[in-house]
């Protein structure tokens, strides 16, 4: 079976553990991203079934009514919101999706940029290498206060840490969110008002869905302090568009760190958030980790040996099944 496998930006699939299960197979990999349409089923056509990381390459009614081959979308995790499984089962190509990824290591880089930002990391380092020596005076977390939009399996890793650090941790979010904080002994803001006024760094863990997309409202930004830092290492659609950088123009928050952005890949610094000086960004490094990968990879090859088998597992439109 001819399998493609979509978006392997830095050439790591091939030497991964999990790839051997698909020895016998023909493995072809894409280090480049194809967005449009007509260009992605001409990529397609001649594979069986592609791999798709994380939300990486959307799937929309367009691509599915051009691919002529295509038998099995085999995606990393269950979220397919990128895929147009409807007009995937009209085609008759199944979608699977499996696998859960590790919270700690978008918890990790969330403080990766708590740091950068706070103690101009990026910035010193360049300056050291071009001669200079300490040209920034940073900011410790110790005694700040940290705000957890959202406390979740990435959000409680962080606000646990923020504790440790000594900082004082408030919290907000819905209401199963909030009663976990109080639960792991967490102070939950009196109001949304408050949440924003009060937090020296507000950390977003809101996972994207319908509901939450546009969530945090420029309003909310513009409540923060000119000396607050806020981040984001979930997804840039949960923040109203244009908000953040219009925010970060106006000084309410002071800084910004962003692991995320609306449409990705960013190419050639293509993106008003890398030309503020405010701000610290990184390329969505949230979950790019090799255990994370064996865990993600190692799930949509799951999904694909059993389905050359005959005995298709992580099938999330069986109805394709029943029409076989």
């Amino acid at each position: 079976m001819r399998i493609a496998v979509l978006d392997d930006y830095q050439d790591v699939f091939r030497t991964l553990k999990c790839a051997a299960k698909l020895k016998g197979h023909d493995v072809v990999t894409y280090r480049d991203s194809v967005k449009e349409p007509a260009k992605l089923a001409e990529r397609l056509n001649g594979a069986q079934a592609v791999i798709l990381l994380q939300q990486r390459t959307p799937f929309p009614r367009a691509a599915a009514e051009k691919v002529t081959t295509l038998k099995l979308i085999a995606q990393t995790g269950r979220n397919v919101n990128h895929i147009d499984t409807a007009a995937c089962s009209e085609k008759g190509i199944l979608v699977c999706g499996a696998g859960a990824g590790l919270p700690n290591h978008t918890a990790e880089l969330t403080w990766g940029l708590i740091f950068a930002s706070l103690r101009h990391i990026p910035e010193e380092v360049q300056r050291f290498k071009s001669g200079q020596w300490q040209t920034t005076i940073g900011t410790a977390v110790a005694g700040r206060t940290l705000g957890i939009y959202a406390y979740g399996r990435i959000g409680s890793i962080v606000a646990n840490v923020g504790r440790a650090f000594g900082m004082k941790v408030i919290c907000w979010g819905r209401e199963g969110s909030t009663a976990k904080a109080r639960a792991d002994g967490f102070e939950v803001a009196a109001s949304r008002e408050a949440f924003f006024e009060s937090a020296d760094i507000v950390s977003l863990h809101i996972p994207l869905n319908k509901e939450t997309r546009g969530i945090v409202k420029h309003a909310d930004l513009a409540r923060m302090k000119p000396t607050a830092l806020i981040v984001n290492t979930s997804r840039a659609p949960i923040v109203e568009e244009g908000a953040l950088v219009k925010a970060l123009k106006e000084g309410r928050p002071g800084f910004g760190a962003v692991d995320v952005f609306e449409s990705e890949p960013v190419l050639n610094g293509d993106h008003p958030l890398l030309k503020m000086d405010n701000v610290v960004c990184t390329p969505h490094l949230g979950y790019v980790e090799r255990d994370t990968y064996e865990k993600y990879y190692g799930a949509a090859i799951d999904s694909i040996v059993a389905f050359a088998e005959g005995k298709p597992i992580n099938v999330l439109n069986p109805e394709v099944l029943e029409k076989q």
